[in-house]
């Protein structure tokens, strides 16, 4: 029996970057409306899929030319609610799918987070992830009173001891704590309650998490780490990761490595899966996907890319020079600690690194960037499946996709669920129906 694909949505960008006002988005809405998501959670519960998942950012974009005036004209980044209360009005009008919610381990608290969590787990029993990040977006740092960002590594190195503190909390109240014994008022065994009393580099914490354990214990924990830091940060955390779309060669390179390391901490790598990032146009015939996929360059004016590309790099693009190297470029964006993996060292693989290129030349790539138009596979259902399967042997088939930035919702998620989820499941590939209770079961069937 083939091995199964899971499929996730990332449904952060919904109302972002243009894609609010896409043919079949929104329609007869706005952001933030609750109908809307909970629309979105019955489709997927109907598709039987894994999880809806939501990234996050706290700050409106204010990089290029040093103002967020352009930002907050085109809606580059912004506005974004906390998704937390949203999720919990998603999981009252479905059983099954899970959610995946997004914070910051260079901003927050372990002990908010490990109690929201726990809460979190309780109201949607057990469908929980939380996707852990390392924050490179000076927008988001200003608000939580820092100058500039924490370097590249360190804030891996507070990433890892943030979620061992979480899960110290999360296991601070043993599952069979609570007696809630009535005839004697008894309410919890003391014995089987601890605190943690961490004392780190970063956080000092004493606990114990003071919280009844919750359907899962802790949430199914996501990391999206790429750079060689990142993969071994991600095979310390995760039980998925979130990754971008490589070739073949690429996803079998970064498996390999997120394996190695996975050993090297001491963990099982076959319990690690990797989610690959991709968007999808599915259409009845291969002509109707093509143009729907050509709509993806018309989402956001030219206006918009640079400061698309400035919040997403924290880099000021505007300050570019007529011409110059992408290595120049990227060890200037290095510099101000933002990520060494990001869209110049994608770009410069792609073109080479010491090719000189103009500046229109980099904002037209960046367009491409912007609308995720490379990473976007439009065509048939068969043809989908047929590349999501070769795909999915290729990156090691432990995990499946996550389905980012929709060009249309819920068009596009509708057309997923009625004809490319029909594919997979004739092929074996993928449920008919969910067999697990949590979203951890599920996960790893």
């Amino acid at each position: 029996m083939p091995k199964r694909i899971h499929l996730a949505f990332d449904i952060s960008y919904t109302h972002l970057d243009g894609r609010w006002r896409m043919p079949g988005s929104w329609t007869g809405s706005i952001y933030p409306d609750l109908e809307v998501y909970e629309e979105i959670a019955r489709i997927s519960e109907r598709g039987c899929i894994d999880m809806l998942f939501f990234g996050d950012g706290t700050g409106i974009p204010d990089t290029w030319a040093n103002s967020r005036d352009e930002a907050a004209r085109w809606g580059i980044g912004w506005p974004r609610h906390d998704m937390s209360p949203v999720i919990t009005a998603m999981s009252r009008v479905t059983k099954h799918v899970g959610f995946g919610l997004t914070y910051a381990s260079t901003f927050m608290h372990p002990f908010y987070v490990a109690r929201l969590f726990n809460s979190l787990d309780h109201v949607t029993n057990g469908r929980m992830a939380f996707n852990v990040i390392a924050s490179s977006r000076g927008a988001d740092a200003a608000n939580y009173g820092f100058d500039e960002l924490m370097e590249h590594g360190l804030r891996y190195d507070r990433m890892e001891e943030f979620i061992d503190v979480c899960r110290a909390l999360w296991n601070s109240v043993e599952p069979d704590a609570f007696k809630w014994d009535r005839e004697s008022g008894v309410v919890a065994d003391p014995s089987k309650v601890h605190a943690i009393n961490h004392a780190g580099k970063f956080f000092k914490v004493r606990g114990p998490l003071n919280c009844v354990p919750s359907p899962q214990i802790q949430p199914v924990l996501v990391q999206a780490g790429s750079s060689p830091r990142g993969i071994k940060a991600s095979a310390y955390i995760s039980d998925h990761v979130f990754a971008r779309w490589p070739s073949k060669e690429g996803k079998a390179k970064h498996r390999a490595e997120l394996d190695q390391a996975a050993v090297a901490a001491g963990r099982d790598p076959s319990k690690i899966g990797i989610l690959w990032g991709c968007g999808l146009i599915v259409a009845e015939t291969q002509t109707e996907a093509d143009a729907r996929r050509e709509q993806l360059l018309t989402m956001i004016p030219r206006e918009a890319i640079g400061p698309y590309l400035s919040h997403n790099s924290t880099f000021d693009f505007s300050k570019l020079p007529a011409r110059f190297s992408l290595n120049d470029l990227n060890a200037q964006v290095a510099a101000k600690n933002a990520s060494p993996v990001g869209i110049v060292y994608k770009m410069a693989q792609t073109v080479g690194g010491d090719t000189m290129i103009s500046r229109d030349d980099f904002f037209e790539y960046g367009l491409r960037n912007a609308t995720n138009y490379d990473r976007t596979f439009a065509g048939t259902a068969p043809k989908l499946a047929d590349m999501l399967e070769e795909e999915f042997e290729a990156g090691g088939s432990r995990g499946g996709f996550m389905m980012v930035h929709p060009q249309a919702v819920p068009r596009d998620l509708l057309n997923v669920v009625d004809y490319l989820v029909p594919e997979l499941q004739r092929r074996g590939r993928f449920r008919t129906r969910y067999e697990g209770r949590t979203l951890r079961d599920n996960l790893a069937e």
